[in-house]
């Protein structure tokens, strides 16, 4: 729920800095995306993150987090979140979510998305666009709303629509959500998923966001493994999750993570971007 924790306002150098750490991850995540195929196992996946972490000069967010062991969290198809990569092999039709953070001069960013690799189910694609969907509502109402309860609420709104559309009930997870971000990669404010009583604190500049929905094909319960890390859900589902930084500015909001800044799909929810050059 909305935390009374302080909250920490960025100056635009600092949001410059957390932009080029941003792009770090988004390169990341591209390069894993265009690499990724049946018989790759997660720990594969990690090298290619790390490998573009380190020649960027930049430090993993994840590594070495609580004692986490990996660059990347790689979760296939009922792991929700914080899946560690090792020896799986991933295979034809699996749900895969990677989520990856980097570190520049003492700031963070933090992203991820899911795909389904070929062979396909199509109710696998179908959570995995709705899902993406709820994303782009969550950070768009950041441009329009007022309050951080916005964000939630369409977030909500956007998976009922889609939950309608495709004729199924997603189920949308509760215990995780997203976050403020800066100099950690963790902190105040909590944003969630979904729609509460409480409006949360008001969207003001220099506000930095990480806007995460996860969404399952089934119940939104979830249990966490022997490792302490992977979170499943309860009944077995699949499960998708998609994640941006985003700063709140004077004129507007700016996705960190994505390389046009949200440009095209902002723009499509006729949302206009505030960029700032790096």
């Amino acid at each position: 729920m909305f935390g009374r924790e302080k909250i920490e306002y960025k100056t635009v150098d600092q949001v410059r800095t957390m932009r080029r750490a941003g792009l770090v991850v988004a390169d990341a995540l591209a390069t894993v995306r265009s690499a990724v195929r049946p018989g790759m196992t997660t720990a594969d996946l990690d090298a290619l993150a790390a490998a573009v972490i380190g020649d960027a000069g930049a430090t993993p967010s994840f590594l070495g987090y609580h004692g986490y062991p990996a660059t990347l969290c790689v979760s296939v198809n009922d792991e929700v979140v914080h899946g560690i990569p090792g020896t799986r092999e991933l295979l034809p039709g699996d749900v895969v979510s990677v989520d990856c953070g980097a570190i520049v001069d003492g700031w963070h960013g933090d992203s991820a998305f899911s795909f389904v690799l070929p062979e396909a189910d199509a109710a696998d694609v179908a959570l995995v666009e709705a899902t993406e969907r709820a994303l782009w509502a969550g950070i768009a109402a950041l441009a329009t709303g007022e309050r951080l309860g916005d964000v939630g609420n369409a977030v909500e709104d956007s998976i009922e629509a889609s939950a309608a559309a495709d004729g199924v009930a997603y189920g949308i997870i509760e215990e995780y959500v997203g976050h403020g971000i800066g100099t950690s990669m963790h902190q105040p404010p909590d944003v969630l998923n979904y729609r509460t009583r409480e409006r949360g604190p008001r969207l003001k500049p220099g506000m930095c966001l990480a806007i995460e929905p996860m969404v399952t094909r089934g119940e939104r319960f979830t249990q966490v493994l022997e490792d302490d890390w992977t979170v499943v859900t309860d009944d077995g589902a699949r499960a998708a999750h998609w994640e941006h930084s985003v700063a709140i500015l004077e004129d507007g909001i700016w996705v960190l993570t994505a390389p046009d800044g949200g440009a095209a799909k902002l723009g499509e929810l006729g949302v206009t971007i505030a960029p700032l050059d790096v």
